[in-house]
């Protein structure tokens, strides 16, 4: 039985297909692994002397960053292209919402123009939802990051990259390390890790860092380091976000390396072929030794390569959502 539109998450279509990409939060196991799959098609694209395909010609995509980003907005951009997409970045530093305009009105604007998907990167947490209960039908909403809340893409590369170098999940030990309370991507990897069926997620982190309640997503908690990286197969490192921070969360960035920098001392804690990843920008010296981020068991530029892959997948399969819905919505038009 399909859902029914008055049943079904605002993510998916009618037939519960993805529609928009907002959070990995109640998607199945079934459609996070067809992302995964979808992914693992375009790498060898990446590889070609011409690196296009042709399933998103004659589409807009807008790309609008109200935060700033490198590697998440260039990797949307590149996967668009990638995917024949015409695309636009809008520089929101210098657009009509620094001068006063509200996010609706800039999305209306937007709209005028016939752009078929807007990736919104936002603040506020919600924004990308509040953006896709908002926009005309027919456009696609994809979330490149909402405050504290949700950064789906990146958790799904980040599952790409695991799954790649450790096969699957059903026997991983994965340590998610550092800032926990600010990090939307340690909460878009607990959610993935859970539904993909991994059995030992750790988070590990001050108490200052850790948000209350975290053990709802059924992760074990630990405040000592060495204690929650023995036997770990994946080590996930997070950014300190200090422009997040308020008050004395932490004594220093010093203090914090002391305590919980991944050093090469402290990697040996796991297992002997763990993987080290971190979604960037590393703060060298504060979460991780420089030759640990550039050494042997280090994923990370890999994270980047298998970003661009896993946002073509999630362009084309919310593109190819949208088609079927708008395709549904006619013949229901036509048997009235």
């Amino acid at each position: 039985m399909t859902p029914t539109a008055a049943k079904r998450p605002l993510q998916l279509n009618d037939l519960g297909q993805l529609r928009h990409f907002l959070s990995i939060d109640g998607l199945s196991r079934e459609l996070l692994t067809e992302i995964l799959d979808t992914a693992d098609s375009f790498l060898e694209v990446g590889a070609r002397a011409v690196k296009k395909v042709p399933l998103l010609r004659g589409k807009t995509v807008c790309n609008v960053f109200f935060e700033n980003s490198t590697r998440t907005r260039t990797t949307f951009e590149l996967a668009a292209q990638r995917l024949s997409a015409d695309v636009i970045t809008l520089n929101v530093s210098t657009s009509s919402t620094s001068k006063g305009e509200t996010l609706l009105d800039t999305l209306r604007n937007l709209e005028a123009m016939a752009a078929d998907m807007f990736v919104v990167r936002h603040g506020d947490s919600g924004a990308a939802h509040f953006i896709a209960e908002h926009v005309c039908p027919n456009v696609a909403i994809i979330n490149g990051g909402d405050g504290r809340h949700a950064h789906p893409t990146q958790g799904m590369l980040d599952m790409l990259t695991i799954r790649r170098h450790k096969g699957g999940f059903e026997n991983l030990s994965v340590a998610i390390v550092g800032d926990i309370l600010h990090s939307r991507v340690a909460r878009s990897n607990m959610l993935a890790l859970k539904t993909l069926g991994c059995p030992d997620i750790r988070v590990i982190a001050p108490k200052t860092l850790l948000p209350v309640g975290i053990e709802q997503y059924g992760v074990s908690v630990y405040t000592d380091l060495a204690e929650g990286l023995k036997d770990v197969d994946v080590i996930i490192m997070l950014r300190l976000q200090t422009e997040r921070m308020h008050g004395g969360l932490l004594p220093s960035a010093g203090e914090f390396y002391r305590t919980y920098g991944l050093t090469t001392q402290r990697l040996a804690l796991a297992k002997p072929d763990a993987l080290v990843m971190h979604p960037g920008p590393i703060n060298r010296g504060v979460e991780i030794e420089s030759a640990v981020a550039d050494g042997p068991q280090s994923v990370i530029l890999n994270q980047v390569t298998y970003g661009i892959a896993i946002r073509m997948a999630v362009l084309s399969m919310a593109m190819s959502g949208q088609a079927a819905q708008r395709q549904l919505n006619q013949n229901n038009q036509e048997q009235r």
